[in-house]
């Protein structure tokens, strides 16, 4: 499709998404979802056979979860912009469960580097299981410090809610707070806040010095941080509220992925 129609596509989705009040990284990624489409397809072959194809071309590069995303976008595009409702089909997810990083392996990530900031976005991002997405939003007027709070605001689901600094590293975050001239918590050293591919980007570095070999990324602390308060027995509604799940159901993975309840069973052949 040529430049300039993909462009009049685009403008009509980005005011529909806008009007709606979608979130800022839901209306990024239907925008790049759809601007996808129209560089793979001309504009008479804008129907449901064309984009089943697409469909299954993209299903032999990306995971069937990114996929379902793409599909939402694509389906959403078709209904409210070309007002025709498509009906495709959710590929069926891989069912893989994330290898947590284990305490000793976090406290090795934190303890590999002298960066100041550094070190206080891995303490947050795993000691309040927080989003990168949530981290790299905050600012100074988020963190109440006389309360211990961090207020997270209009997070996934556009929703608000509370979470708990971390006993040990209130001072840390204080002192941190108290040098900070900028509005952002995390500022970027060229203005403005830092981008969520920088802190991946810190993430995976640090995980490299501190000898970690499993695939380290910024949502496997917050994944760690779930199953570790699991672990340690505390409530799944509880972790449900902590992390800003809508549904139990998102939290529940969590039962799958600790081996706990496993390590815990006595096998009969320990009584013979």
């Amino acid at each position: 499709m040529d430049k300039e129609r993909a462009d009049s596509y685009l403008s009509k989705l980005l005011q529909e998404l806008e009007i709606r009040n979608f979130s800022k990284e839901t209306i990024k990624g239907y925008s790049k979802s759809v601007e996808k489409l129209l560089l793979k397809c001309d504009e008479n072959e804008l129907n449901k056979e064309r984009v089943k194809e697409y469909i299954q071309e993209m299903l032999k590069k990306q995971e069937p979860s990114s996929v379902a995303r793409e599909i939402f976008a694509i389906q959403f595009f078709f209904d409210k912009i070309l007002g025709s409702k498509i009906n495709i089909p959710r590929p069926k997810k891989n069912k893989k469960i994330p290898e947590i990083l284990t305490k000793d392996e976090i406290k090795k990530m934190i303890n590999a580097t002298n960066n100041i900031k550094h070190k206080l976005i891995l303490k947050i991002l795993y000691g309040c299981g927080l989003r990168v997405s949530e981290l790299v939003n905050l600012n100074k007027e988020d963190i109440n410090l006389k309360e211990k709070l961090i207020h997270i605001k209009l997070s996934k689901g556009k929703k608000d809610r509370f979470v708990k600094i971390p006993d040990s590293i209130n001072e840390e975050l204080s002192n941190y707070y108290n040098l900070l001239s900028e509005k952002e918590l995390f500022p970027s050293n060229r203005g403005g806040k830092l981008t969520t591919a920088t802190i991946q980007a810190i993430v995976e570095n640090t995980a490299k010095k501190a000898g970690i070999t499993k695939e380290v990324y910024p949502h496997l602390l917050r994944h760690s941080f779930a199953t570790h308060l699991l672990e340690a027995g505390t409530d799944l509604r509880v972790i449900q509220k902590l992390l800003g799940h809508s549904d139990i159901k998102t939290t529940q993975i969590y039962t799958q992925i600790s081996q706990q309840s496993i390590k815990n069973v006595r096998s009969p052949i320990d009584d013979l």
